[in-house]
């Protein structure tokens, strides 16, 4: 199993303290730690992802986070950024997936982050008060925005996008560390086709269609 690079420090360093402790204190504290790498392991493990062959002319917009729909609609208040669109969050349980990719194909013309506070994913203050990293993708002249927004637990999101680059629906591009949540803003035109309840896998499952 793939495992993401920004989980590296945290397996290693339990393996490191399962070998310390087992020399000085004995095999009981060492088990402990070993039991946390194996935690880490599983929650940086990074699995392969297939887009589905029917993505609508290359115009589907796809989950960027395994989760729970928590919106599938209008946009919540002071959460969209300017102008108008739909909005779909995801609540992510720290037993996801939490490694992050490309809703669709196109042009990132805006990478940001901002500093915030660290409500519960799920509250309805989060979208707008929470740390958060946020890109920008042009798909053949309409924007789709994913926002990665921190959590209680989860306190750092790593962005591995730049303005400029050229991506394809599907890419990974970061991930978000213990439990968070993802939004993303498409159009009014497009086509909504998840609500809220439903159980989402990033890169395969299609939240909605551009037209």
């Amino acid at each position: 199993m793939r495992l993401d690079p920004a989980g590296r420090p945290f397996i290693g360093g339990a393996l490191l303290l399962a070998l310390v402790s087992g020399i000085a204190l004995g095999w009981v504290p060492a088990v402990l730690f070993v039991a946390l790498s194996g935690f880490f392991a599983f929650f940086f493990r990074d699995p392969e992802r297939s887009p589905p062959a029917d993505s609508h002319g290359g115009h589907a917009v796809l989950a960027p986070a395994d989760g729970r729909v928590l919106v599938a609609g209008p946009t919540e208040p002071r959460a969209a950024p300017p102008g108008a669109w739909q909005q779909i969050s995801i609540f992510l349980s720290p037993l996801d997936v939490h490694v992050n990719r490309v809703p669709a194909a196109g042009r990132v013309t805006q990478v940001s982050y901002r500093p915030g506070r660290f409500l519960p994913a799920y509250h309805r203050d989060a979208a707008a008060a929470n740390e958060r990293s946020e890109i920008w993708i042009d798909h053949d002249g309409q924007l789709i925005v994913a926002r990665q927004i921190v959590g209680l637990l989860a306190r750092r999101v790593v962005c591995r996008l730049r303005p400029g680059a050229m991506v394809r629906a599907g890419d990974r591009y970061g991930v978000m560390k213990f439990g968070s949540r993802m939004d993303i803003f498409v159009p009014l035109t497009a086509e909504i086709r998840v609500r809220p309840g439903d159980t989402l896998r990033a890169g395969e499952t299609i939240i909605a269609v551009l037209h």
